[in-house]
């Protein structure tokens, strides 16, 4: 029986395989992207073409959104590369336009997708098993700990598309907030996976918050029912 690291054909190979092929130089593999020493995402391979220039690769396994153009983008930027995204193509017409507004380059992969039925099945339960793993963690772990201050650093989190979104909208700087996003990094490592992961881990720590609150008002109306009864007997 194939292990699951063998079985396991990553649409991340396939992409790279796909960009050598088209004549592009992989030069580096998941690129940490750091901004005042604080590591907040990354792009998964930097390449260069055959006239010498830089791109920032984002690779995905279905098709990119407009949010996912515009994460992109960011990254790029911060590297100081091109962005080329490698996908199955667009979501819709909006990501579509704004893709070519912002001169992102798009390779769409082969018709041909390098997998059988048997490996697609467990690639797909494997990261579904992992991924709900990862989200029960964070929402019942008892080692997490959610201080009343960080409410408003996570909605901001939450509620933006970018790192430079959320410091604007906290009136901070994105150097205090990598430094509070680094501290994600240490919950989970789903924080790890780019903005969106960040976001998601985010969205579930507030989730956590309201669930331990709603909680904690159950308790004290059973605490305050049970002591009601005491003193009726």
């Amino acid at each position: 029986m194939k292990t699951g690291k063998v079985r396991w054909l990553a649409s991340e190979k396939i992409a790279l395989r796909l960009l050598e092929k088209k004549g592009f130089r992989v030069v580096e593999v998941r690129r940490k992207i750091n901004i005042d020493g604080v590591d907040v995402g990354e792009v998964d391979a930097v390449v260069i073409d055959d006239k010498g220039e830089r791109y920032a690769v984002e690779i995905k396994a279905g098709r990119i959104d407009v949010h996912g153009i515009r994460q992109a983008v960011v990254n790029a930027m911060i590297l100081g590369a091109k962005p080329l995204i490698v996908c199955k193509g667009y979501a819709d017409d909006a990501a579509e336009t704004l893709a070519r507004k912002l001169n992102v380059t798009v390779i769409t992969y082969e018709d041909v997708f390098l997998v059988d039925s048997e490996e697609l099945e467990f690639i797909v339960e494997t990261a579904t098993l992992e991924a709900l793993s990862e989200v029960l963690e964070l929402i019942f772990s008892p080692n997490i700990k959610i201080k009343p201050g960080d409410i408003e650093k996570l909605r901001a989190i939450a509620n933006s598309s970018d790192i430079f979104e959320a410091a604007k909208m906290l009136n901070t700087t994105t150097k205090e907030l990598a430094l509070f996003i680094k501290g994600l990094h240490t919950i989970s490592k789903i924080a790890k996976r780019g903005w969106r992961g960040v976001q998601l881990v985010a969205s579930l720590l507030l989730l956590r918050a309201i669930i331990e609150a709603r909680l904690n008002s159950l308790l004290n109306s059973i605490e305050k029912l049970e002591k009601y009864t005491r003193e009726l007997g």
